[in-house]
């Protein structure tokens, strides 16, 4: 791999490379237009809405491809149908294995390829497709169409009004992109591109599989279904049993908790509402807010600041280490965990904070409760059937789960802890190697970088 020629001076262009419309590029790289590259014809917006109507729709034949389609990458979704004769009076439409199809109204951009095995069909008039020539490395134009710097000069918000679409047919078609002139350099920066796609996915896949495995032992571990080795058997080494209570079968040393009796439940009261002119972007006092937590963590590069009586005004929802958050207004049932407060904090009116009463719950253990299943099925049922966007006191205070003793909690808690880390250190490896490709696309679809 050799890397470019450092500029001699101020806008001086590198040797071996040249300026174009479209910044600057290797000197045998060419800049084609997406006409061009593909093959005669091979550049076709779906028919016009009146060519396929409801009327023409069959419940099997010839599958008609929607927008849908590119937005997710897939053959699979749609059960919309066209019979033999509309399908020969569409033929131009027609896909093939290899053509690319492209979201062309709503979501735009959304680029697939059509795999070897898809359903016989059409477009619709929300797509275009493109059939490329033969010299031309189809997963190299992918990550190039792919490519943000290229789908901002494709895209057009004037057009449509606050529906965005394609620039016109006849700008799109003159839509450059820079071309090594070598194949094998082309198939060379997909492959590279290719193999960091292919890591990103297996990360996204891992990622899945340790989120359902925690979201399973979370259901397990907090209603007693499972219990750890350490607290299953009684003192005579028999198994511990179960006994029945208000909320069913528990097992026979946990107790009921709820919310109203073993808790603290606090917010900013009316009266104390602050307003947004309040909100200051400097400070030495964070507000927090609810769109501030995320998965569990305080964001608290994403907190406002407020000034210190209003911090003082209310000592009830000033936080503290261990502290409990949950959103009551909009998105509700949001739970948050202060666990490194390096600054003082108080609430919006949006948030609760909760805090354990008695010496029979550890908030790591009720943050875990808050996040799982059985507050899920408690939210479900207080708003079936309804609109509601507020978690109103006296319906939270009805919430009660079953709990062993604090030891339990403890080691029930470390073990949920330990997966969540494992799952934040997998997001940030995710989210670095996505950071990465995004500089690899810079270098190697510039040529700034070169393989061959």
């Amino acid at each position: 791999m050799s890397n470019v020629v450092a500029e001699a001076g101020l806008n001086q262009i590198p040797v071996g490379y040249k300026q174009t419309e479209i910044g600057v590029i290797p000197e045998d790289w060419d800049l084609v237009s997406l006409e061009n590259m593909a093959i005669p014809n091979g550049l076709v917006r779906g028919p016009f809405g009146g060519a396929i109507k409801k009327e023409h729709f069959t419940k099997t034949g010839y599958k008609v491809y929607e927008q849908r389609n590119a937005i997710y990458e897939t053959v699979e979704i749609g059960n919309y149908y066209i019979d033999q004769k509309k399908f020969d009076e569409l033929k131009r439409f027609s896909i093939s294995h290899n053509d690319f199809i492209v979201s062309c109204s709503g979501t735009i951009g959304r680029i697939y390829q059509i795999p070897k095995r898809h359903p016989k069909g059409v477009i619709n008039q929300a797509l275009l497709k493109i059939t490329l020539n033969h010299n031309i490395d189809s997963k190299y134009f992918y990550h190039y169409f792919k490519w943000n710097v290229f789908q901002e000069r494709i895209i057009d918000g004037t057009q449509g009004g606050a529906m965005k679409n394609l620039v016109g047919m006849a700008e799109f078609k003159q839509s450059l992109i820079p071309l090594p002139s070598v194949q094998e350099e082309q198939t060379a920066i997909a492959n590279a591109l290719s193999d960091v796609d292919a890591l990103i996915t297996e990360l996204e896949k891992l990622i899945a599989k340790k989120q359902s495995i925690k979201t399973a032992t979370m259901q397990q571990l907090l209603t007693g279904r499972t219990r750890l080795p350490q607290f299953a058997l009684r003192e005579d080494g028999s198994k511990k049993g179960t006994k029945q209570s208000e909320l069913g079968e528990i097992p026979e040393d946990w107790e009921i908790i709820s919310i109203s009796h073993d808790t603290t439940l606090k917010a900013r009261i009316g009266w104390q509402a602050l307003t947004t002119k309040e909100y200051q972007t400097t400070g030495d006092i964070y507000l927090v807010t609810g769109t501030d937590f995320d998965s569990g963590v305080v964001k608290w590069e994403r907190c406002f600041y407020v000034s210190e009586w209003r911090y003082k005004q209310d000592q009830n929802i000033q936080l503290r280490n261990d502290d409990v958050l949950i959103t009551k207004d909009g998105t509700i049932g949001k739970v948050g965990f202060v666990a490194t407060l390096n600054r003082p904090a108080t609430l919006n009116s949006g948030v609760f904070v909760i805090r354990p009463k008695y010496n029979n719950l550890i908030p790591r253990f009720l943050f875990y409760v808050l996040t799982s299943i059985i507050f899920d099925d408690f939210i479900n049922r207080i708003t079936a059937g309804s609109t509601i966007t507020h978690l109103y006191q006296k319906d939270f205070v009805n919430f009660a789960f079953s709990a062993p003793d604090t030891d339990e909690q403890t080691a029930i808690a470390t073990i949920l802890s330990d997966m969540e880390e494992e799952i934040q250190a997998l997001d940030q490896r995710l989210s670095k190697t996505r950071q990465i490709k995004r500089g690899m696309m810079q270098e190697l679809l510039t040529g700034k970088t070169r393989l061959v």
